[in-house]
């Protein structure tokens, strides 16, 4: 157990790896949560090594309540430690409007049973946010945080807020209750730039730069990239870990990276394919393969049956299934 900037103390420590961005499971009609298939999910999740982030995009953050997400913290925390699961971190989206909503939600998420927070940029007034004022919303929220937090930097989400390189470097050497970023931006030539730049820093606790898709998990190993977060891993943990663990030991040995490289082929192919179809096509690709999943909460639509049966059968999900189902034992 170490101590973080502000006294409090971090109980599980962050370790270079693969996070998943669990979603947020509904029950039909009424939409309320569905819990069972919620701890299912967890438990398969983390099972395969793979850490679990609840309340992120994926999760649909955006449609819960704050009362929501506590219940899902707590819930995930006893599934876990129920299983012998103890030492899995529970890293949980924080990000809101406003800065002062953003710190309510971490200490709410703290007093639940979170780890670590991960934190979005508002993109509500992104033409007002310029460097001065992101970078002062990311040193107050570490600053008075009781939990390490990550920087999550997606264009997409954050009204296309796109952190730089400079930025990202100069808030992980000044800010030691940031402990990392998960870069959704793809932006490769990025994270090899804060890898780079981070590895030469002297911290107490690690600074792990993430990347927010699988498709380049390899080559940004080589480049000090220490994994990332992606939702493919909700469908294939076991496949995206190997890869994670091939990748990592080719840096010591390279009779190693031949099959690295053909698992990344796969992985990256099935990646590209299913990512198009958003949070709708994860969730039918789960039902699936799992039996839950069910549709997100409206205004969003689920996947029509027929778009999600074209998925199911795409050669580059059926590559996938193949090699997760070698890998966990369940052909």
């Amino acid at each position: 157990m170490t101590a973080n900037t502000n006294g409090f103390h971090v109980h599980r420590p962050l370790k270079a790896g693969i996070w998943a961005p669990i979603p947020t499971f509904f029950l039909p009609h009424a939409e309320e949560l569905d819990l069972a298939a919620f701890e299912s999910h967890v438990l398969r999740v983390a099972s395969a090594g793979v850490g679990p982030l609840l309340a992120g995009s994926m999760g649909e953050a955006i449609h819960l309540s704050p009362q929501e997400r506590v219940i899902l913290i707590r819930t995930a925390r006893n599934v876990l430690d129920n299983a012998g699961l103890n030492s899995v971190p529970l890293v949980v989206g924080t990000g809101a409007a406003s800065t002062r909503e953003t710190l309510k939600l971490t200490a709410d998420a703290a007093a639940a049973g979170a780890d670590y927070a991960i934190v979005i940029a508002s993109g509500y007034y992104a033409g007002a946010l310029g460097p001065a004022a992101l970078k002062a919303f990311f040193t107050e929220v570490a600053e008075k945080s009781a939990i390490p937090i990550f920087i999550y930097n997606y264009p997409g989400a954050s009204g296309g807020i796109d952190l730089d390189s400079d930025l990202i470097s100069e808030l992980a050497a000044e800010s030691p209750n940031i402990c990392g970023v998960k870069l959704t931006c793809g932006n490769v030539g990025k994270l090899t730039r804060i890898a780079d730049t981070v590895s030469s820093y002297s911290r107490e606790n690690p600074f792990l730069v993430l990347g927010g898709f699988i498709d380049f998990l390899t080559p940004s190993t080589f480049a000090h990239g220490a994994g990332a977060i992606t939702g493919l891993a909700n469908l294939s943990p076991h496949a995206i870990r190997k890869l994670f663990d091939l990748s990592e030991a080719a840096k010591y040995d390279l009779t190693v990276l031949p099959e690295a490289q053909r698992l990344q082929g796969i992985i990256a192919r099935a990646d590209y394919t299913i990512a198009k179809t958003g949070i709708a096509g994860t969730k039918f690709l789960l039902e699936r393969l799992y039996g839950y999943g069910g549709a997100p909460r409206r205004p969003l639509l689920p996947t029509p049956p027929d778009a999600g049966e074209a998925l199911w059968q795409h050669p580059h999900t059926q590559a996938l299934v193949a090699i997760e189902r070698e890998l966990s034992g369940k052909k």
